[in-house]
């Protein structure tokens, strides 16, 4: 019976890869007149996968195992597997298939519509096909509320991300960040020590840039270039990973006048790649083979940029590279002061390009938001004015168009409303998880600065990426750790950090 019920759902699994194959296409490499097509094709996709998730005799096979009179003597990955697939397989049948292929082809045609509208600065051509996605979220967050148990739509959305986590314990966990990142945004803006970001612009040619790209993957051991490789990095508009197992394919954007923001975002990517490349191989087409959270996938990717890729230790060694690769034009510029530079505090218009301070605020304004928006307070015709007075508010600039404002993320267009909470909750694991690291390497930034990534990654996979998803979100962190999620290592990670780079 058990083993039925794995072979059922590694079916569901390969289908599930062969989705995201198209809709990397679709962002990568697909004709702008392909569009239309891709819809209806990802629309069928989610509706045999769904029909495959929701196959009555997954139903039967999981009443008899949980039945068994032995199912005691089930080991614990297998206990977890079937806690796992019940846990889909009850929310999945209360999805209508029809809202299923629905919501699948409209989030095709309104990431479509959001390129063009980014690039008008229109948002107005985005809003309606906006408002029918978000009408279709709103929907599957209602009928998941009974399933799911919880007590709101959003609720129910975010649990699909970060399970078994609330808005209203997300909500407290952010004021105590809020309230820490401010604080120490502040001391670093009234510093007398300022940095001089002008020698990130320097041009850096998009050639260039790509050597560097490869050059990082190959640092953290992510290989794309050899006839083993599992993994590719290509241009999009908005930096993402996808893949599963042997084949994780992570993008970037590159711009001339600023190569820092490709590197970091390439950092980022390869480190949510890492740990998709890193889950057991034993496990692949198991449920328990996948990653804990969307939250603890996030707390990687913060990691390798972040803690590893903004360090002091990082730069003493790759410095020299970034030099070799540009021609020297970074020559003149001492160490300190580029680290400096690329820690640099200021509050700023665009997440992606925020620094570590200022991007949890970022984060904050976006959850606020779109928990009003599925608690029915707001509509979507009213998120651009939001946006632009809580920028105003939160960081003290001004939106001059809803193109750097409202309509710089995908994630709305892509239907992810319950995602952006992640990102904030992984940059709090990640100080929780270095923590912990550093009582079992406590030389780790010294290996760094000799160029090796091999121990810290060790480290993570043992620790992080090799649990899959053995264990919920909170549990991994606690199991990990030792602690309920706490906001606490993360504030002091930052506080030490920046009090030494701006001397306050």
């Amino acid at each position: 019976m058990y083993q039925g019920l794995i072979e059922k759902g590694k079916e569901i699994f390969i289908v599930q890869s062969a989705a995201s194959v198209l809709n990397w296409d679709m962002e990568t490499k697909m004709p702008p007149k392909g569009i239309a097509l891709r819809s209806q094709q990802l629309a069928v996709v989610a509706r045999v996968a769904h029909r495959m998730i929701t196959d009555p005799e997954i139903g039967n096979l999981l009443d008899r195992i949980e039945g068994y009179p032995e199912y005691d003597t089930l080991d614990g990955i297998q206990k977890r597997n079937v806690e796992l697939t019940r846990k889909a397989y009850n929310e999945f049948t209360k999805l209508p298939e029809e809202l299923v292929a629905e919501t699948e082809r409209q989030r095709a045609i309104t990431v479509d519509t959001w390129k063009k509208a980014k690039a008008a600065k229109d948002f107005g051509t985005l809003k309606p096909e906006l408002e029918k996605l978000v009408e279709l979220r709103r929907e599957a967050g209602e009928i998941l509320m009974e399933v799911k148990q919880t007590a709101t739509p959003y609720d129910a959305l975010i649990d699909h991300f970060e399970p078994w986590i609330t808005a209203e314990t997300i909500a407290g966990i952010f004021d105590e960040l809020k309230e820490g990142l401010i604080s120490i945004m502040r001391k670093c803006l009234g510093a007398d020590k300022q940095p001089d970001s002008s020698i990130l612009r320097r041009r850096v040619p998009v050639d260039a840039q790509r050597r560097i790209s490869e050059s990082l993957a190959e640092f953290l051991g992510y290989d794309v270039k050899s006839d083993e490789a599992g993994g590719r990095i290509d241009e999009t508009e908005h930096p993402f990973t996808s893949g599963y197992y042997d084949d994780v394919r992570i993008t970037t954007h590159y711009y001339e006048n600023r190569p820092m923001s490709s590197l970091f975002s390439v950092l980022h990517e390869a480190g949510h790649a890492l740990y998709d490349q890193n889950l057991p191989g034993d496990w692949m087409f198991q449920p328990v083979g996948n990653a804990s959270s969307y939250g603890i996938h996030e707390s990687q990717s913060r990691f390798v940029e972040n803690i590893l890729g903004r360090s002091y230790e990082f730069w003493s060694y790759y410095l020299p590279t970034l030099n070799e690769f540009t021609g020297n034009i970074f020559s003149d510029v001492d160490l300190d002061d580029f680290v400096l530079a690329v820690n640099q505090v200021e509050p700023s218009k665009i997440r992606v390009e925020a620094d570590e301070i200022t991007y949890g605020l970022h984060i904050i304004l976006r959850f606020e938001m779109e928990r009003l928006l599925f608690a029915g307070s707001i509509g979507v015709d009213e998120l651009p004015d939001i946006w632009n007075r809580k920028y105003k508010d939160y960081l003290g600039v001004e939106i001059e168009n809803d193109s750097e404002g409202v309509m710089q993320d995908i994630h709305w267009a892509g239907g992810y409303y319950g995602y952006f909470p992640t990102y904030a909750l992984g940059n709090i694991y990640s100080g929780q998880i270095l923590a912990a690291m550093e009582r079992d390497l406590p030389n780790w930034k010294a290996q760094i600065a000799q160029g090796s990534f091999k121990d810290v990654k060790r480290w993570l996979v043992k620790n992080i990426h090799s649990c899959g998803a053995l264990y919920d979100p909170q549990d991994l962190i606690r199991e990990v750790t030792g602690q309920e999620i706490d906001v606490r290592p993360y504030l002091s990670y930052l506080d030490e950090k920046y009090s030494k780079l701006y001397g306050y």
